[in-house]
């Protein structure tokens, strides 16, 4: 919807709500790392979140199945921050394989973890599905005890800069609006809300092809009252009975099926996914909202009716969170490209270790490059937004790789205000060297 017309604001001062050494907007997978990372340097900082809790998609948004952390070999290769958060969860919270399992290929465990969302290719992997309000309470007590002051119910919605220079952040709440001065400001919105208010490039492509996987957006939402065991068995004896009542509704959404939760009588259902939406167009938002709610509780109704299992099903929650897969991708003075990963290039600067998407590929080399902006000084751009191509971006944009991406950016940030200099001139041996320290994987030793 165009509105052609306008209306002018009058300048007005605007009180300073305080200062940090390090001010992380978004406390998603990537800011909830960053801030933790820095902090544990002994960095003053503060992260700010629009919605009243920590852990972005990964809690708000129902992205509860969290992606592969082993490589192809069974070898985790997504460790530090990761492991610390995931370690502090309960064990009825999360629902994955011991360690020993990892990377087995015994047709019986494979079948099994498959119906888990922990095996793939044939082969089980480390991608567990975590209880949602346990995750929060984890995030949020991680970032406390290392002293960050967090920010929640607040949105940031102008850069203070000069020039180039990035000084702090305008950001708005139910205490009106305020500012906050920081020596190094992050972006973790996931939308590269901060980088893009500041005239930093990006790049999209939300004007391509509406049915590409990048415009898929979703309310995800849980179902109590469900049994998943039973259901789980029902479609590994009866393949065809299950192929027909699944052919009833006609959706080849793989997401639009449920998925197994630490509890046996809840399911997670992450789609169904709609296509050719803008997350940056707010009526878009809006319509995905509407019509996510209308498709789940069509869905009940034939679940209810058809499916073994979902009987006395019924909606416990929706996600408080939108899930959205793309929006703006930093052009970053390092680009992630598939020609790069899949020819197997180690860059000279990276800070951690993805896993391939296939097994025909080696690990993925991770730059810092790729969360530095080419034009602005004093940010960093880490998650999703990152300085990726499309096909990298399908796998660089979830959960672990956002918290790999968070603790570099981190650790880089503290490091930059302890030693009187920007983030672009930080000394990448010795944020390497801390790191390492901190248990993330490299390829290779710092240096």
């Amino acid at each position: 919807m165009t509105t052609p017309e306008t209306v002018r604001e009058p300048a007005r001062d605007i009180p300073v709500y305080g200062s940090c050494d390090v001010l992380v907007i978004g406390g998603g997978p990537a800011g909830t790392a960053a801030a933790a990372s820095a902090a544990r340097l002994g960095a003053d900082v503060i992260l700010m979140e629009r919605y009243g809790h920590l852990g972005g998609m990964s809690t708000g948004g129902f992205v509860l199945w969290i992606d592969r952390m082993t490589d192809w070999e069974g070898r985790q290769v997504i460790t530090g921050f990761a492991n610390e958060i995931l370690d502090r969860l309960p064990k009825d919270a999360l629902l994955g394989p011991d360690s020993e399992l990892w990377g087995s290929k015994d047709p019986r465990l494979v079948e099994y973890w498959q119906e888990r969302s922990s095996a793939f290719n044939g082969q089980v992997t480390w991608a567990p599905t975590v209880d949602p309000e346990m995750l929060k309470l984890a995030s949020m007590d991680i970032v406390l005890e290392r002293g960050v002051r967090m920010l929640l119910h607040a949105w940031g919605v102008a850069v203070i800069q000069e020039g180039n220079d990035i000084k702090g952040v305008v950001f708005e709440s139910k205490s009106g609006r305020q500012a906050i001065l920081a020596k190094t400001v992050i972006d973790a919105t996931g939308d590269g809300d901060i980088f893009a208010l500041a005239g930093g490039d990006f790049e999209n492509d939300i004007d391509g092809d509406p049915n590409s996987i990048h415009h898929r957006m979703n309310v995800a939402f849980l179902w109590g009252g469900a049994d998943m065991n039973r259901y789980i068995d029902f479609k590994l004896k009866n393949p065809d009975e299950f192929r027909a009542i699944t052919a009833l509704r006609g959706d080849k959404d793989p997401f639009a099926r449920p998925g197994a939760m630490p509890r046996n009588d809840m399911a997670l259902f992450m789609g169904p996914k709609l296509s050719g939406y803008n997350s940056l167009d707010v009526d878009d938002l809006t319509s995905v909202e509407i019509e996510s709610r209308r498709r789940m509780m069509d869905m009940l109704d034939f679940y209810r009716e058809n499916m073994p299992g979902f009987e006395d099903a019924w909606v416990m929650t929706t996600a408080p969170q939108i899930g959205t897969r793309h929006s703006r991708r930093l052009i970053g003075t390092k680009k992630m490209t598939r020609e790069d990963w899949s020819a197997g290039v180690l860059h000279d600067d990276e800070i951690g270790v993805s896993p391939p998407p296939n097994p025909r590929n080696p690990n993925v080399s991770i730059p810092y490059g790729c969360m530095l902006p080419t034009d602005l000084e004093n940010i960093l751009a880490a998650g999703r937004n990152l300085s990726s191509d499309a096909a990298t971006h399908t796998f660089m944009r979830e959960v672990p790789n956002c918290w790999v991406l968070g603790q570099g950016a981190g650790v880089a940030a503290a490091l930059a205000v302890s030693s009187g200099v920007s983030v672009r001139d930080v000394d990448m041996a010795a944020v390497r060297a801390e790191l390492l320290k901190q248990g993330v994987v490299m390829h290779r030793e710092a240096g």
